[in-house]
């Protein structure tokens, strides 16, 4: 039994150990962030402008599936008129950082896995050792930086897209005033708990963006086995992503909740 439990157990705490070192080492090349500016803008314009499309689609729909859901449960009791109050409340402090997320670690952050590996298993990350080039400094930094810096704004347009999409169907398929819609989610937003569910929001896309670029590099960087390693590293660096996004997000929806 003891011998299954190691098994088991070491490559995990492996793993968990080595991202973890990985964050602080990047965060130790921190001073070399005015150096890296090129390469931190590439990958803000690959984590932001590429993954635009994709997150526009799915906040719209997302916002109408939920704007259409919720006005027809509330229309049991006649309060159809208070889905601007709640899908500004969802949108924001939830389902947006949430979704975004997922979206973009299985779109950027498997890239991202497959990039590194791509060069871990054809001995280019250690060409730049024997170069004494850090690749943590060359590869991981600029990838935590940009992508962790892009995902909370796309947080908030995401949102914004998310709360059009519902107030479009709230008006064409239940009658909704617009006028009336828009001033509930303004009202929101501009009181205090509405300004906490959006700096909560955030919050949670900051440290989405920072576990997703994390664990994408960390996997990149621990591929083995050539092209079958390479496709193994990015299914495990998006699934442990997706993991780590439900996880995190409880745990600061509880504690910022309670």
């Amino acid at each position: 039994m003891k011998r299954i439990y190691s098994k088991t157990l070491e490559p995990i705490l492996f793993a968990i150990g080595f991202t973890v070192l990985l964050l602080f080492r990047a965060v130790g090349q921190s001073h070399h962030l005015y150096f890296k500016r090129k390469e931190i803008l590439e990958q803000m314009f690959i984590a932001g402008v590429g993954s635009l499309f994709v997150v526009s689609i799915v906040s719209i729909f997302t916002g109408m599936i939920l704007g259409l859901n919720t006005g027809l449960g509330l229309r049991d009791f006649g309060a159809e008129g208070q889905i601007g109050l709640l899908l500004t409340i969802t949108l924001t402090r939830e389902m947006s950082p949430f979704m975004t997320s997922l979206i973009l670690a299985a779109s950027v952050g498997s890239a991202m896995a497959a990039e590194i590996g791509t060069m871990k298993v054809s001995e280019e990350i250690d060409a730049l050792e024997v170069m004494s080039i850090s690749p943590i400094r060359y590869l991981v930094l600029p990838r935590i930086v940009g992508f962790s810096l892009m995902v909370p704004v796309l947080c908030v347009y995401s949102a914004a897209l998310g709360i059009l999409g519902g107030g479009i169907v709230g008006h064409f398929q239940l009658g909704i005033d617009m006028i009336s819609y828009f001033q509930d989610v303004y009202y929101r937003i501009s009181s205090v708990p509405g300004l906490k569910d959006l700096y909560v929001g955030l919050l949670k896309g900051y440290v989405f963006g920072l576990s997703i670029s994390t664990i994408s590099c960390s996997q990149g960087l621990r591929t083995e086995g050539g092209a079958i390693g390479v496709g193994q590293t990015t299914r495990k660096a998006v699934v442990t992503s997706f993991l780590m996004v439900i996880f995190s997000g409880y745990v600061l929806t509880a504690l910022f909740y309670k």
